[in-house]
C-alpha cells in the first residue's frame, strides 16, 4: 500500500488510499492464544489482504495521521494512522474528521436535538459547540486506527 500525501494541518495529515497493490499476509484463522502457544502456526495456509479487509469504499477512503493529544482517551495518539471513510453517515458517538473554520480536527460527534458538539477525548479540551454561523463540515468517519508499537 502506497501513501500519497494530500494535505497537512496542525491536527492531521491526509493521504490518499492507493489500493492497487496487493500484499497477502498469512492469517492464523483459529486466532492467537494469549496463554500457551498454539500449534496453529504450523498451518498458515490462509492469507489476508489488508486492503480488502480494512477499506470498504476505496473511492471515498483516505488516511490521516493524528497530530496532537486531544483524542488520547479514545486511544488515538500522536502519530497513529487513521482510516477515514467519507461515504459513511455521521452518527452520534462516532469519531469524525471535521472541517471547522478553515482547519481539520478529529473529534467525537455528539448530536443533541439540533445541536452538534465536537467532543475531545482529553479532559484538557472543552467541547466545541457548532452553530449555524460556523464554517463546518463533517468530512469523514474514522473506521480504523493503525497503531505503531
Amino acid at each position: 500500500m502506497k501513501f500519497k500525501k494530500l494535505h497537512t494541518t496542525k491536527s492531521i495529515e491526509f493521504y490518499s488510499a492507493d489500493i492497487s497493490t496487493v500484499l497477502e499476509l498469512p492469517e492464523i484463522v483459529e486466532g492467537i492464544s494469549a496463554g500457551f502457544p498454539s500449534p496453529a502456526g504450523d498451518f498458515l495456509d490462509v492469507s489476508i489482504d489488508l486492503n480488502k479487509e480494512l477499506i470498504k469504499s476505496p473511492s471515498s477512503t483516505f488516511f490521516g495521521r493524528v497530530r496532537g493529544d486531544s483524542m488520547v482517551d479514545a486511544g488515538l495518539n500522536d502519530g497513529d494512522l487513521l482510516i477515514i471513510d467519507k461515504s459513511l453517515e455521521p452518527i452520534d458517538g462516532k469519531i469524525a474528521i471535521c472541517y471547522i473554520e478553515g482547519d481539520f480536527t478529529c473529534k467525537r460527534i455528539k448530536i443533541e436535538n439540533d445541536i452538534v458538539w465536537l467532543v475531545a477525548e482529553n479532559k484538557s479540551y472543552k467541547p466545541i459547540k457548532i452553530t449555524k454561523e460556523d464554517d463546518f463540515l463533517i468530512w469523514g468517519i474514522v473506521t480504523t486506527v493503525i497503531k505503531s508499537v
